[in-house]
């Protein structure tokens, strides 16, 4: 008689080596099969190699998908603390970088170290490189077929993430499981990715390129996939247009054929430092010159590009009329501008859509259809938002999902 696993997890990212870690040390037999040379890859090349492997402030309201309530048991199950606890429990030196985001002091590879120390102390064993020919179900258990053999499980888990950076092995192999058992699946698409211009919308700002500077950023409607969103986050200045994490941000919420908006001065105003009507309107600006102006709140280069714009630049404030302030106000204030696209799946931190959230348990992520069938991490139709949010959700997910196997 072959050997029957109670799980055999495919796909050895974050979510599936998490889950395999945290169910072995249940007591539950556990293979994890993966076909790739190196396990851990996407962790290691993520956060400029520091992994930002979670966020302090990581809620529902930091994931988009078409049922935003199936992410709460999980993240309530497991938190952002909870995983904070195992890094400092394996003595991995770390710093908040950003709003919450966390990155390790030294290197990303201490993540993935951990993962398999966890995997370890489960009695997890692990084959990569592992080509899976066929995942079937017969007579009451799942059969993994595989070059080496076919695998007897109770259940698989299906944690092999999502189509961004295919130059490390990313495929659709958990989606086209989904579609082989029924289950809908919500069509894919890059998200936290750079958006792509057309050179004409920059002609005025192709001399800024290397500028940065926090902005509020607005983007889709309340029609679209995912609603509308608003964030108060940095954006760069490049010679093909606009990137930063705003960009990225906007760019998980963005339909094509839309535009984003850019409130220049909104992060700006939203910390307190000043209120824009009276930059607009204070009588002691009344000698100054309008970039001047203006540069008291912005980069003096950035200010210029705007005033020359309206055909300001070098006039003071008191020359200007009230028509052509107010229409100064709604270029900084409301400038708008519409991506040719996205730079696709090479450039994209994650995706968005996957298995229909309708399709899974939240409580256990198991196929309402298929019992012992579970999908966990990227290839849900759950996506975070830039910071640690899509780490944490691996950690949330694998971590339900490892209850139930």
């Amino acid at each position: 008689m072959s050997k029957t696993w109670d799980a055999v997890i495919i796909g050895g990212g974050a979510a599936g080596l998490f889950c395999a870690g945290v169910a072995g040390q249940l007591g539950k037999k556990v293979l994890v099969l993966d076909h790739a040379e190196v396990l851990g890859e996407k962790i290691r090349i993520s956060g400029g190699g520091r992994c930002n492997f979670t966020n302090l402030h990581s809620s529902p309201a930091n994931f988009l998908s078409l049922n935003p309530h199936f992410v709460k048991s999980a993240l309530a199950r497991y938190s952002s603390q909870d995983f904070i606890k195992l890094v400092q429990t394996y003595r991995i030196a770390y710093h908040e970088k950003h709003q919450g985001q966390l990155f390790c002091d030294d290197s990303a590879k201490q993540i993935i170290d951990m993962l398999m120390g966890e995997c370890a102390k489960g009695k997890v064993q692990i084959r990569h490189p592992v080509v899976i020919n066929a995942i079937s179900h017969e007579a009451g258990e799942w059969l993994i077929q595989t070059d080496g053999g076919v695998e007897h499980s109770r259940s698989v888990v299906m944690a092999t993430g999502g189509l961004p950076v295919p130059a490390i092995g990313a495929t659709a192999f958990s989606l086209d499981i989904a579609k082989q058992y029924g289950l809908r699946v919500i069509d894919p698409r890059p998200a936290l990715v750079p958006l792509s211009f057309t050179s004409g919308e920059f002609e005025n700002l192709n001399a800024l390129a290397g500028l940065s500077l926090p902005v509020r950023i607005a983007a889709g409607s309340k029609g679209d996939r995912y609603g509308a969103c608003r964030f108060h986050e940095d954006l760069l200045l490049t010679h093909k247009g606009l990137s930063g994490p705003a960009v990225l941000q906007a760019s998980s919420y963005w339909a094509e054929g839309e535009a984003i908006h850019i409130d220049w001065l909104g992060a700006v105003e939203a910390n307190g430092q000043f209120n824009c009507d009276d930059l607009f309107n204070h009588e002691d600006n009344r000698l100054k010159l309008t970039e001047n102006i203006l540069a008291s709140v912005m980069p003096l280069r950035l200010a210029k590009a705007f005033a020359e714009q309206k055909n300001l630049l070098g006039r003071k404030w008191a020359e200007v009329s009230k028509k052509d302030r107010q229409a100064l106000k709604e270029l900084i204030t409301n400038w708008s501008v519409k991506p040719a696209g996205t730079l696709g799946w090479k450039k994209a931190e994650v995706m968005l859509g996957g298995v229909d959230t309708k399709e899974l348990d939240g409580q256990t992520m198991m196929s309402r259809k298929h019992p012992g069938l579970y999908f966990i991490g990227e290839c849900v139709d759950v996506t975070g938002h830039l910071g640690g949010h899509n780490f944490q959700w691996a950690w949330a997910s694998g971590f339900a999902c490892a209850q139930a196997i």
